[in-house]
């Protein structure tokens, strides 16, 4: 895999999805790292530019994980390699006061 073809970023390695940095088309090819390791994905959708791509396979209300923290939801079933956006996702309101240690 060529290193220097990266089009998408990890925030942290328990993400399951990641943010394309640049438009890609459907079929292309998502190459991102996790940790040291170079992995790609290939888009079965179009993503916009910094929009999110599923990384696996979403049922119904699986949670949805970026920068190592749930940020919602989903609505419905999400394929691996589709956008991951707020038309098939939702905000979960957060406990912040039970979090504090």
């Amino acid at each position: 895999m060529e290193t220097g073809k990266i089009n998408a970023l990890m925030m942290e390695e328990t993400d399951n999805v990641v943010t394309c940095v640049m438009e890609i088309k459907k079929g292309d090819t998502v190459v991102y790292r996790k940790g040291d390791t170079y992995c790609s994905i290939e888009a079965l959708e179009d993503i916009p530019y910094c929009h999110k791509i599923a990384l696996i396979p979403f049922d119904e209300g699986d949670e949805v994980v970026k920068y190592g923290e749930m940020i919602g939801r989903t609505n419905r079933a999400i394929g691996k390699g589709c956008l991951v956006n707020h038309e098939n996702i939702y905000s979960v309101p957060r406990d912040y006061e039970s979090e504090m240690v």
